[in-house]
Order: C-alpha cells, then sequence, then structure tokens
C-alpha cells in the first residue's frame, strides 16, 4: 500500500541555506509517526514546508512532498488551500496564543468551518460533536467565551477540536504538548492517541520531548541538523540505537533520574 504522505525535501532561507537537507519519511494511513530533534534541527521549519507556509518567510521548497501521490511541492496557492485544513490541519504550541484573544471561540470555529465548507448552519452541531469527542462542555454558552476564560488544557483541546472540524486525514502535532504542565501533556497525549483509534487519523508527532513521543508514536524519526539521523520502529529505536545522535539522545534522558523513572513503564511494554 503507498504511504499517505511521502517527504524527500529541503528548505533554503535567503540568508540560511540547508536548513533542511533530504530530509526522507513516509506515514502510513492511520499511523502516527514521531519526529524528535533538538532546539534549531528544523522541525517547525518542516512542518511549515509541508504545508507551503514558509513563503512569509522567505523560505524555498525543494524536492517532493508527496500527499496521496499528490506532490504539495507542485501546487498553487488556491490549490493548496483546498488540502490545508481539510485534508491535512496543524496543531501549534501555545495554545493561548494560537487562539485569536479578541474573538470568541464559536466564531473562531465559524471561520474555521466556512473556510472549507459553504453551509454555515451545520458548524456548531459539528463543533459541539468535536467538543464531546474531546472532553470539553457541550453546551452553547462555552462557544461564547474568549481564549482568557480558558484554561491551558481547555485551550488546546479547542484547538484540537478546530483542527479535527473537517475530519483530516492527517494530522501536524508541533510540539503540541511543549507547554503544558505534566497532568495536561498526559491528557493531550492520551487525546492523540483516542482521535488516532477513533478516527483512523494519521498523525505526523514533531518534538523534542522523547519520553512523550514513546509513549504516542509506532515509529520515530530522529532529525539532526537538518537531516534524518535515523528512522525505525519505536521499540528498535531503544532497544538498538544505529546511530551516535540516537544513542547521546537516548543517554541524556536516561541521564535525569526522574525521566528515567517516567520511563520504565514504557520501556518495559516496548522491550518485551
Amino acid at each position: 500500500m503507498n504511504p499517505l504522505l511521502s517527504v524527500c525535501c529541503s528548505v533554503d532561507y535567503p540568508n540560511k541555506p540547508g536548513v533542511l537537507r533530504g530530509v526522507d519519511f513516509e506515514i502510513r494511513e492511520g499511523e502516527i509517526l514521531g519526529l524528535v530533534g533538538e532546539s534549531g534541527s528544523g522541525k517547525s521549519t518542516l512542518a511549515l514546508a509541508l504545508l507551503q507556509l514558509l513563503d512569509h518567510k522567505g523560505g524555498k521548497v525543494h524536492g517532493k512532498v508527496l500527499f496521496d501521490g499528490v506532490d504539495l511541492v507542485q501546487l498553487r496557492p488556491r490549490e493548496m488551500r483546498r488540502i490545508r485544513g481539510r485534508e491535512i490541519a496543524l496543531i501549534l504550541q501555545s495554545p493561548l496564543a494560537s487562539l485569536n484573544p479578541v474573538l470568541r471561540i464559536g466564531a473562531q470555529l465559524a471561520e474555521a468551518w466556512r473556510a472549507h465548507n459553504p453551509d454555515k448552519n451545520q458548524w456548531k452541531q459539528r463543533a459541539l460533536e468535536l467538543f464531546d469527542l474531546v472532553s470539553l462542555p457541550t453546551e452553547e454558552s462555552f462557544l461564547d467565551r474568549y481564549p482568557r476564560q480558558l484554561s491551558v488544557g481547555q485551550a488546546q483541546r479547542v484547538l484540537t477540536a478546530m483542527a479535527i472540524l473537517h475530519h483530516p486525514r492527517l494530522l501536524i502535532a508541533d510540539e503540541a504538548t511543549s507547554a503544558l504542565d505534566a497532568v495536561t501533556q498526559a491528557e493531550t497525549l492520551a487525546l492523540f492517541r483516542k482521535l488516532n483509534r477513533e478516527l483512523g487519523m494519521a498523525m505526523l508527532f514533531i518534538s523534542h520531548d522523547l519520553l512523550a513521543v514513546a509513549s504516542l508514536c509506532s515509529r520515530i524519526a530522529i532529525l539532526r541538523e537538518g537531516r534524518i539521523a535515523e528512522t525505525g520502529s519505536t521499540s528498535e529505536l531503544f532497544r538498538t540505537p544505529r546511530t551516535e545522535d540516537t544513542r547521546a539522545l537516548l543517554h541524556a534522558v536516561l541521564e535525569n533520574t526522574a525521566a528515567a523513572a517516567d520511563l520504565l513503564p514504557a520501556a518495559e511494554v516496548l522491550t518485551r
């Protein structure tokens, strides 16, 4: 079966060539792939490159980004807008900063709905259905709240509901748990598992947190200085890392006593 997403691309900026160099990976239907890398490795650049969102920064994508056989790099802006948000959705970090502070939650969901659906009367029913799925209040009064009236966890769930409003086939989560406390992070990871299991939604989960990635993803790709250093199943990567970069990353995690304790349950499952 052909992969849902197949990437082999590089990214240059006018004054900074080679931010990404021959990044190569695939995501199958219904799969969760984790992309792990240090700050500055090019993770967020890759997320924006996949959706043709680098133009305002002067970035240029070279190569191919095949989504269901269609090369997104070759699409015109109007053609890309039909895919962005409908077939491929993006969740960014810092949930409260990602919502418009002067618009009510309902107004932002209605705007996201109208971007891809001509029927303006269905958005509220769809939004409340998704609120139930992501464990948010399903009373219409919740739609009248402003972002400042939400907790960080609620804001993250609103962003998730907005991202899956059109039931995309691929969800890109770029550091979607990095700004959350431990409890809210665990709730968000459980939500992503639920979406994958119940909706069959494929995901690219981008993070610097190897522990979060290990608990969610079936395969992991290690991004190092703009290149994919290693890709493999989560169990393989923990058992027998092939590259020095991966071994160093695992060593850094396990050096921390608290982190190692958190990793033990996952490690027991992965090494069975």
